[in-house]
């Protein structure tokens, strides 16, 4: 097929081989092309299927030649195990003064893509890197790589383009559209993920993507890859390597507390023109080559579909290339080179001076679809549009979450400003109560103030408790809870004579310890004594007992002839209150049964006509 004396009087030839087929045949085309053009400089690499001008083929072998009149050749190769010194050491061999361009191959398998080009980028951070990792056809078991007549399973290899006159330019189209809420890497180690939003990276696919998909990862799944935004670019990250702890690998490295998204291939963008988005970085126009390293989960994704992204480059220029297993991709904004996954990067070569082209110059695509294509369209279509209707609502919610958030956290302040600000006139009427009495004796107006200023001591101690419980002295200490709980019935039976109540104790014991916390422990007491001292029916008594059982555990009852519980399901959660003609927020006893839950003391509550009873079950008490 090849008449070889039409090259034998040229100087600079490049020669790529993409090679779908076995190991062999590739040595064996090697032979050839070494024995008949020694003179030629030659790299080449297994792939998932070749590009040769507007045809896709899979397990052929497409050999594309390049002449050049003014740019020089070289090719190298390097085997380093670390990646970036790999890199290094592959740059270092290529870049020359006047270098425009590195094409290079890896292995995907032994490389990390992301640091061997952060080699190459140490040595020179201004050359156009393309190419990309090999690939051998979705076995993921071996890819090969050469450089002139060396043929390697590992390391990389490359070819340098060098001359001042050579126009170059490259692009990329990625077409991949995040779909879902987010989520946040939060353990990976370079390029393997050990745990995603609470997952396993194995669970994570099967939750989202079925038990089929995860299974047969990586083979499938390559084409809902992870997507996240760095310098500025979205790149996919897709599986390369499934392992036995539930790990994954990608193409490409993550970092933790990267936030991503699943993606899927927009069918209705990839059938768009592509050749469109050169032309906004540069003319292509006069291009006399194009290279393709595509992705390649986009053939597999649309298989039947993808020569209409490949046909408009051939109609330019001579195209040719291979699907990869991820794609070089130079940022010329930020001068760095990124390792893509789910694109289609082009190189356009030209030693032509440019001609400016305008962008309605851009021939447009004109290949007639079929109606399979156009409902893939039509789906693609209203997935994204689905997808973008979602986000737009979530970023809705996302800010009246934080304005609530907002909201709340004022409130909080307010609360803690104004318990601050009332505690010390609150202390200085009690005081100047407990003053007057000593000296003049007993008023019965400063009574009445007196009883009105314990329930706001009683309303006070609730909401500083609420507002600053995470800051409360969780400090345990041994009660005497018998002296303790008839020091607070002394404190309120000046309420309770004001109610016309009678607080009666009882104890079947003259001590009983308990290790509590002293602070939520006169939360207990205290709210039962204000709540039975508001119901209890007029000229009735509230019993307070204290009963030590054997097995170690006492009960603190609190009981009286009070108005019926109407709603016992109801009367301890927030705000709730039974008559609404009481003082009170309706706090107390979801703060009590707080308390209860946290430090594992029972609450049983009994309510019939006129009697209610509520008794708290303390364990552990020392005998």
């Amino acid at each position: 097929m090849i008449d070889f004396n039409n090259f034998k009087d040229k100087e600079n030839i490049l020669i790529q081989i993409y090679c779908g087929q076995t190991k062999d045949k590739l040595e064996k085309i090697v032979e050839v092309l070494r024995k008949k053009l020694p003179h030629a400089i030659l790299i080449g690499s297994s792939t998932d299927g070749e590009i040769n001008n507007s045809n896709i083929s899979t397990l052929k072998t497409v050999i594309s030649f390049s002449i050049f009149e003014n740019t020089k050749i070289k090719t190298a190769y390097a085997t380093e195990k670390d990646s970036f010194k790999n890199g290094v050491k592959l740059a270092k061999k290529l870049c020359m003064p006047d270098t425009k361009v590195i094409i290079t191959f890896c292995n995907p398998y032994t490389t990390n893509g992301e640091e061997f080009l952060n080699g190459i980028s140490s040595v020179n951070e201004k050359v156009i890197v393309c190419g990309g990792m090999a690939a051998d056809n979705a076995t993921f078991k071996q890819t090969f790589i050469c450089s002139n007549e060396t043929i390697l399973s590992d390391g990389a290899v490359g070819v340098s383009l060098n001359s001042e006159e050579l126009n170059a330019c490259s692009a990329y189209n990625f077409n991949w559209s995040p779909i879902g809420i987010d989520h946040v890497v939060e353990k990976v180690h370079g390029n393997r993920v050990y745990q995603i939003s609470g997952l396993k990276p194995i669970d994570f696919y099967k939750k989202y993507l079925g038990d089929y998909v995860a299974h047969a990862l990586p083979a499938t799944g390559i084409e809902f890859p992870l997507i996240v935004k760095k310098n500025g670019i979205p790149l996919a990250r897709a599986v390369i390597n499934k392992h036995d702890d539930g790990s994954l690998s990608f193409a490409g490295n993550l970092n933790e507390g990267d936030v991503v998204k699943l993606g899927f291939g927009n069918v209705e963008m990839i059938m768009s023109n592509p050749i469109q988005s050169l032309f906004k970085s540069c003319a292509v126009a006069n291009s006399e080559s194009f290279f393709i390293f595509s992705c390649m989960a986009r053939r597999r994704y649309m298989p039947n579909l993808i020569d209409i992204e490949i046909s408009p480059f051939s109609k330019v220029a001579t195209t040719s290339g291979f699907f990869t297993y991820g794609e070089f991709y130079h940022n010329k904004k930020r001068s760095s080179n990124e390792l893509l996954n789910q694109t289609l990067t082009v190189l356009a070569l030209s030693e032509k001076k440019p001609k400016k082209v305008k962008g309605d110059e851009v021939k447009e695509n004109d290949t007639r679809l079929s109606d399979y294509a156009r409902s893939l369209q039509a789906l693609t279509h209203l997935i994204q549009q689905s997808s973008q209707d979602y986000n737009d609502q979530s970023e809705k919610l996302e800010q009246g979450h934080k304005y609530a958030q907002n909201l709340i956290e004022s409130q909080k302040q307010f609360l803690k400003y104004a318990i601050h600000e009332t505690n010390t006139p609150l202390s200085v009427i009690m005081g100047n109560i407990d003053m007057y009495e000593m000296e003049f004796g007993k008023n019965k107006y400063l009574s009445n103030i007196e009883v009105a200023m314990k329930n706001l001591f009683s309303i006070y101690d609730d909401l500083s408790y609420l507002v600053k419980k995470n800051q409360v002295n969780q400090a345990v200490h041994e009660i005497n809870l018998v002296d303790f709980v008839r020091s607070r019935i002394d404190f309120y039976t000046q309420n309770a004579i004001k109610s016309k109540a009678t607080l009666n104790f009882s104890s079947n014991k003259e001590e009983i310890n308990l290790n509590f916390n002293e602070i939520k422990l006169q939360r207990i007491v205290d709210n039962n004594l204000t709540n039975a001292i508001k119901y209890t029916l007029p000229n009735e008594n509230i019993n307070v007992k204290l009963k030590l059982h054997p097995n170690g555990e006492c009960d603190l009852v609190f009981e009286g002839r009070s108005v019926q519980i109407l709603d016992p399901q109801q009367i301890f959660e927030e705000y709730y209150r039974e008559e609404e003609s009481q003082d009170g927020f309706g706090l107390g006893l979801n703060l009590v049964k707080r308390i209860c839950s946290e430090e594992n003391v029972g609450i049983r509550l009994e309510s019939g006509e006129n009697f209610a009873s509520f008794t708290y079950t303390f364990k552990g008490i020392e005998k």
